[in-house]
């Protein structure tokens, strides 16, 4: 066996150094070609991966936490969760039982805001659209319209588009409603291509329940969201802005991360409960620093215990949050095909607005 053997003098007059090797006294080489053979010496050493050995370890890393926290949680799950390959194209991590249907709940807005951005780039409707919110339409549970306590306000689609990404508001779904009715969004999600996501009409035209998906279409949502292929590029824009604003929802996968971790996450979270027992949903994008899809995640946890909780000690919440930040410690590599932003690229990027603090004036 060859043994390197390096003897590094007091002062470096010359900048340069005798290595031994075998024994014997090699030709003197400079102390930074020394140390830079002592550094690849070391890298060779510890057996570092390449980066589809790095995208095995972590896939394995994020099934383990999947496989853990959903026991923790307790419940029956229904999850996809998939991401870059080192070719660039996106491929699953979890399937557990992704082709069930489950009721979406607020996870569904996202949907329903497709179908009404959809009307929009067919020229039907603008963001800039004027309606009336008169209290005979205000839901409670989550949002904000219901605190205002007076109302007869004129709001714009993109008003309360945002109010329904942003803060889950309830009241927007009706608003969605009055300007695409139920049965023209269903017309909508089937010319997507998606067969199980559906939202239930009710008498009332303009009105209905959030109705159904599977999370394997509801990764083909986030995924042709992420890609810009859902919609124009401008309306995947403005929903993308919307779900990784950092006034949103940050109970579940985002809990454990800095400000400028979560506006690398746009997502959506839904809950309720049913005969099965509670339910807590999320679903979302995660991008690289410099605006690149690397990862889905379409989360759908039924028969949870734990009724009237909707904070973040949920274990189901808790559950999200531990995975959530497993999901991002573990995102792959930017292929090199990708690596760099040049005209032509198969995937677009999508930066957030920078977030400042504004102290009035």
């Amino acid at each position: 066996m060859t043994h390197l053997h390096v003897r590094m003098w007091c002062t470096f007059p010359q900048d340069r150094l005798s290595i031994h090797i075998g024994g014997a006294l090699s030709s003197s080489m400079s102390r930074r070609a020394a140390l830079g053979l002592g550094a690849a010496a070391a890298v060779a050493g510890a057996g570092v991966s390449s980066p589809a050995q790095a995208a095995v370890t972590g896939n394995a890393a994020i099934t383990k936490v999947y496989n853990k926290e959903k026991k923790k949680a307790g419940g029956v799950w229904h999850t996809h969760i998939a991401a870059l390959d080192s070719t660039g194209a996106i491929a699953p991590i979890v399937e557990d039982d992704a082709d069930h249907v489950t009721y979406g709940y607020s996870v569904q807005k996202l949907f329903v805001a497709t179908a009404v951005m959809d009307k929009i780039d067919r020229g039907e409707l603008t963001l800039g659209t004027k309606l009336d919110l008169p209290a005979g339409i205000i839901l409670g549970g989550s949002g904000i319209y219901h605190l205002h306590r007076v109302w007869g306000d004129d709001i714009t689609v993109a008003n309360f588009l945002t109010a329904m990404l942003l803060v889950s508001d309830n009241t927007a779904v009706r608003m969605c409603g009055r300007v695409v009715p139920a049965l023209e969004i269903n017309q909508i999600l089937a010319a997507k291509g998606w067969t199980h996501t559906r939202v239930e009409p009710v008498a009332n035209p303009n009105r209905f329940y959030l109705g159904t998906t599977t999370p394997r279409e509801t990764h083909d949502m986030l995924w042709r969201l992420a890609t810009k292929t859902l919609l124009s590029p401008s309306s995947c824009d403005f929903l993308l802005s919307i779900t990784r604003w950092l006034n949103g929802y940050h109970d579940g996968v985002r809990r454990v991360m800095s400000s400028k971790e979560r506006e690398r996450v746009a997502t959506k979270y839904g809950a309720d409960f049913n005969d099965l027992g509670e339910s807590r949903h999320e679903a979302g994008i995660m991008f690289s620093a410099d605006g690149l899809p690397l990862l889905t995640y379409a989360m759908f946890a039924e028969g949870l215990g734990e009724p009237e909780n909707y904070g973040a000690t949920h274990p189901a919440v808790e559950a999200h949050a531990k995975i959530g930040r497993t999901l991002f410690d573990n995102l792959p590599a930017v292929p090199a095909t990708l690596s760099t932003a040049r005209s032509g690229s198969s995937l677009p990027r999508t930066l957030p607005k920078p977030f400042a603090p504004v102290n009035g004036g």
